[in-house]
């Protein structure tokens, strides 16, 4: 067990160390993007995860925990060629340990661990982690340009103040008229077909999707309720959306995860967004695509205006000469459904 100093002490993650991580992330991040941290989300999240279980270290003293520093293991793909990245996630400090450097020691061992394993490190860090993991050798690859449609604009503009506040009244969740991920890719039926039309050679860093990952990701998320809309004509199915309906502040969004269309089929995707439009009375909606994208293009002629803020991407390549240069956001073919939870 290396240790960090004359007190502190890291080894790996075990699974019966849940309770506490679990204690400790709570304490420090709050509830998460499903409103609170459950040891079934973290199970889905770490464990569970097709790519393969989180590389996960923890940083104790006193006989209590008091740091955890854990890496999503995922799998992109460029040009048809595998890409191993990890994507540095949840991250957590006992407040009386805090500025004692538990949370740099624990990301440079993870990384030194890790440069066997993997290409690339990926995350969408917030403005108050940022610095310190540029200070790490992470670059900024730009900022992920979200788009917005706002259907009920002068409710939208009144509280659009809320969007990054906490609020403690619960809002009661609209109806939805549309089915669970669950439920949808519980069964096969046309969707490995579908996957087949809609992937394409890409030269630039794309997940690699299939049935599995989507019943991962969008089917057995606990708590996130993903729905899916879908497009067929002549019994044969054209595309689907996948997205999910939160609050934001005093508002509802719908948050357009993916949208699965051939390649330049912008009509589909153009009835997938109006779909998920019109499934829920949602204050606003949002997406991200590739900017190429058929959805890309659909989201821009109806409506989906850029906002002047988003998320950033930020990468640390592990593997020298990379190709493409993930330092560029112009390297990576993502979709909100990509970023968005993690």
């Amino acid at each position: 067990m290396a240790k960090v100093s004359t007190s502190i002490a890291i080894r790996h993650f075990r699974d019966d160390d849940l309770p506490r991580v679990l204690e400790l992330l709570r304490s420090s991040l709050g509830g998460g993007p499903g409103g609170m941290r459950t040891a079934d989300f973290f199970r889905w999240k770490h464990l569970e995860n097709p790519f393969g279980r989180s590389f996960a270290l923890l940083g104790e003293a006193d006989g209590r925990l008091v740091g955890f520093r854990a890496f999503m293991r995922w799998r992109l793909s460029a040009a048809g060629t595998p890409v191993l990245a990890v994507r540095a996630v949840d991250t957590a400090t006992h407040p009386d340990y805090q500025g004692r450097g538990i949370f740099s020691t624990l990301t440079r061992r993870s990384l030194e661990a890790l440069r066997d394993e993997a290409d690339l490190v990926f995350n969408t860090p917030n403005e108050k982690s940022l610095p310190g993991y540029l200070k790490m050798g992470w670059q900024i690859a730009g900022n992920v340009p979200v788009r917005v449609r706002v259907r009920r604009p002068f409710r939208f503009v009144r509280r659009i103040r809320s969007l990054h506040e906490e609020i403690d009244v619960p809002l009661e969740k609209p109806p939805i008229s549309a089915a669970t991920a669950a439920d949808v890719l519980a069964g096969e039926g046309s969707l490995p077909d579908l996957l087949l039309r809609t992937s394409s050679p890409d030269r630039r860093l794309a997940t690699q999707r299939d049935l599995e990952y989507l019943r991962w990701r969008y089917g057995a998320a606990p708590l996130l309720d993903y729905r899916v809309v879908e497009e067929s004509s002549n019994g044969r199915l054209n595309g689907v959306a996948i997205f999910r309906v939160r609050p934001r502040g005093r508002l509802w969004e719908s948050t357009i995860a993916e949208v699965l269309v051939a390649p330049g089929d912008r009509g589909t995707a153009a009835k997938l967004l109006a779909s998920v439009r019109d499934a829920c009375p949602v204050d606003h909606l949002t997406c991200f695509f590739p900017a190429d994208a058929a959805a890309a293009r659909a989201a821009r002629w109806h409506g989906y205006l850029r906002v002047p803020f988003g998320m950033t991407l930020a990468v640390n390549p592990l593997s020298p000469g990379s190709d493409p240069d993930p330092r560029h956001l112009s390297s990576w073919a993502l979709s909100l459904g990509d970023l968005e939870v993690f």
